[in-house]
């Protein structure tokens, strides 16, 4: 089952109208559209010339994807996600009428397996978000390139955005009056989240630079175009290698950085969802294994017994 599998045809009408109803419904991401109509692409492409439809598909064919799946040793977490894809389409097929029980029901996932998430130490972080200024900036550059970079990467840390938040910014996504920036996130929510005083100078200098006002794009690329995931990665890459940082990370690292950084610190639980935008407090509580060095200190240095104390020989 490679990524390379081809798409379903795009004269496939039940896959199409469910991507339709997945934008216009559930306010679905392109990003989610995308995996979905590649999941979907991927089973099809898999049952080649035994795919006669999709109401004609039974719980005996994805039981066989899957055991193709477990076999070629795929990650607990991708073989989830694909079938959170067709799970979503069957739901659909029977909510309007195309079959009339969802044959995934019957099909048992393999548990998920929850990894730490990776994040930068104070250090680390402080070092990476000089990175702009400290190595040398392509001459045919503008000059308020490593600003906007700068920018970035404190408003990475400064709201632990995700990286399709960031990009979708605009130059009136921040509010200065009460310093928020207006966040649009999963299933097009809005939430406003507090900008640091470094963010906010760091993104009014690259602004004052590039003359970005209005509703602009907030960061755009050479081109005076709006930047795209991809080459915000390439960015960061760039500055990685420049760095003693001994491990790649990606934007969505440097969310787990700010979520660490804040509960290492003191901050509450559901503070920190809020923060992040998650709809359920245990999505954030995978962050709380980051606390417990913390917790034990404090438990030492506070609990009167947590030790044992040396007692006085008079």
């Amino acid at each position: 089952m490679p990524d390379s599998a081809p798409q379903p045809p795009a004269d496939d009408p039940l896959v199409e109208r469910f991507i339709r109803y997945l934008k216009a419904e559930r306010n679905a991401s392109p990003l989610t559209q995308e995996a979905y109509r590649r999941a979907l692409g991927q089973f099809r492409a898999w049952m080649d010339k035994q795919f006669e439809s999709w109401p004609a598909c039974t719980a005996v064919h994805f039981r066989s994807w899957l055991y193709a799946a477990m076999e070629q040793e795929l990650k607990s977490s991708t073989i989830r996600l694909r079938f959170a894809a067709l799970r979503s389409f069957y739901n659909y097929l029977v909510r309007y009428g195309d079959i009339p029980t969802n044959p995934l029901a019957e099909v048992a996932l393999p548990k998920a397996r929850h990894g730490l998430p990776v994040h930068l130490n104070l250090k680390q972080m402080e070092e990476l978000l000089a990175m702009p200024f400290r190595i040398p900036a392509d001459k045919k550059s503008p000059e308020w390139l490593p600003y906007r970079d700068a920018a970035i990467l404190e408003l990475f840390y400064s709201c632990g955005m995700r990286l399709s938040e960031l990009v979708s910014l605009n130059a009136n996504s921040l509010q200065e009056s009460d310093s928020c920036l207006r966040v649009v996130g999963k299933g097009r929510k809005v939430r406003l989240v507090p900008v640091g005083d470094y963010a906010r100078e760091a993104i009014k200098r690259y602004r004052e630079l590039a003359g970005i006002s209005g509703v602009a794009p907030l960061f755009i690329s050479r081109l005076g175009r709006r930047m795209t995931g991809r080459s915000i990665q390439l960015m960061l890459d760039k500055y990685l290698r420049a760095s003693d940082i001994p491990f790649h990370i990606s934007p969505h690292k440097l969310r787990h950085t700010f979520a660490t950084h804040l509960l290492d610190a003191g901050a509450d639980l559901r503070s920190v969802q809020e923060l992040l935008g998650h709809a359920s407090l245990s999505t954030t509580q995978i962050y709380t294994h980051v606390t417990k060095t913390r917790m034990k200190e404090v438990y030492r240095t506070a609990h009167p017994r947590s030790t044992p104390r040396r007692r006085d020989n008079a």
